[in-house]
């Protein structure tokens, strides 16, 4: 018995998912399932394209922004697609070099010919095109350009009664869809537990403080999305409810206000099948993990989401530009950690100040760099390749 508890102990501590204090059988479970689900994935690492050069399965692990209302094959975006097998772009409507000329979107007709021109580029057909439509405030896809433009906050769905939310988040659907846009980086599910909290409480971008209605309410938006063949995302992971700091601006510590009651939405929709991928938010949690934001922490999605929630699907960043990432750690760095804490797609929205852009060659050759050097693992990188396939046979 003994020997067992130890062998336990050693397994955790050299996962990388140790804390100080007493380790729990619970814990040790989660170490068992934590390799267990690593040792399928690499059983199943043979279905990966094997024709795929180390620089395209790492293009393959981005999504970038761009500036350009069309992507035509002589594009720098365009190049990209098609030389890096890039896994994704987002779409932005705000151009933050020069605020009266446009980024992405112009018009409906605009929108949907550069969707098909990005698809063209690609090799699959089925590059991640993405925007943050989730109602109230964050909605890419604004009246001004012909969009329909006032989908309600989820604070004001709560209020409807299940039909009227069904054919809401319908309506959002078809509209995303029509135009070519299969990645709706949304709903958020954090939960309104905070009233002091801007980012998500005030601005009314949660379902409430109750599980089942976040569940409830999550589930019909995914469901929604789902039937127009657009895959969500589950946001943010562990939970962004309790805070009092945006992550767009810098370094937000929630420590002595998350509890583990956040990560409980994530479970419910995950027994409902409902989760097609999880975003990770930047808040720090020194009960998580005491050096690293959840983006760029081992413990938080290999161990906490991946080990204790059992969750074996892809995992995307939240923009790793912004301040809490940005302002703190260096490209090379936060690439580093990113990938080598589980994440699978890395987010860099070229949207939030002019000297934060990069280049995707720029960003694959690094990875690759480091690739060689033995800082990041090739089975690493194949992993997230297995997943991102698996994700896209969806489309």
């Amino acid at each position: 018995m003994k020997k067992t508890i130890f062998l336990g102990v050693l397994l955790f501590a050299l996962s990388g998912c140790f804390n100080s204090g007493t380790v729990t059988t619970d814990e040790i479970k989660a170490v068992k399932i934590d390799q267990t689900y690593h040792t399928v994935i690499e059983q199943n690492l043979s279905t990966v394209d094997t024709n795929k050069t180390l620089e395209e399965q790492i293009g393959t692990m981005l999504m970038v922004g761009f500036t350009g209302t069309e992507a035509p094959p002589s594009s720098q975006i365009c190049q990209d697609i098609r030389n890096y097998r890039l896994g994704g772009v987002i779409l932005f409507d705000v151009n933050p070099t020069n605020k009266l000329l446009p980024k992405n979107f112009v018009d409906k007709e605009q929108v949907t010919q550069l969707t098909q021109q990005l698809q063209a580029c690609s090799k699959d057909g089925k590059l991640l095109i993405a925007v943050d439509q989730e109602g109230g405030k964050v909605q890419r896809l604004k009246s001004k350009y012909g969009f329909y433009g006032d989908f309600p906050k989820a604070q004001q769905v709560r209020c409807m009664a299940d039909a009227k939310v069904e054919s809401v988040y319908n309506q959002m659907a078809e509209e995303l869809a029509s135009v070519g846009i299969n990645y709706n980086l949304a709903p958020v599910v954090d939960m309104a537990v905070n009233p002091k909290n801007y980012i998500i409480y005030q601005l009314e971008r949660s379902f409430g403080s109750n599980l089942d209605e976040v569940v409830k309410y999550s589930g019909i938006f995914v469901e929604a999305m789902r039937q127009h063949h657009i895959i969500t995302a589950l946001k943010h992971f562990p939970g962004h409810g309790s805070s009092l700091g945006d992550t767009h601006k810098g370094f937000v510590d929630v420590t002595n206000l998350w509890k583990k009651t956040e990560i409980k939405p994530y479970k419910g929709l995950m027994v409902e099948d409902k989760v097609d991928t999880v975003m990770v938010a930047h808040v720090f949690n020194e009960k998580l993990d005491d050096q690293y934001p959840a983006t760029l922490s081992k413990k938080t999605i290999n161990g906490l989401l991946r080990g204790e929630l059992d969750y074996d699907g892809v995992v995307i960043t939240d923009d790793l530009q912004m301040g809490a990432i940005a302002n703190k750690y260096g490209l090379n760095n936060t690439l580093k950690l990113a990938i080598n804490a589980g994440n699978d797609i890395l987010l860099f929205g070229n949207q939030l100040s002019t000297q934060s852009m990069v280049t995707t060659q720029e960003l694959v050759e690094s990875i690759k760099a480091m690739v060689e050097s033995g800082e990041i693992d090739q089975t690493t990188i194949a992993q997230s390749n297995e997943r991102i396939e698996k994700l896209k046979k969806r489309l």
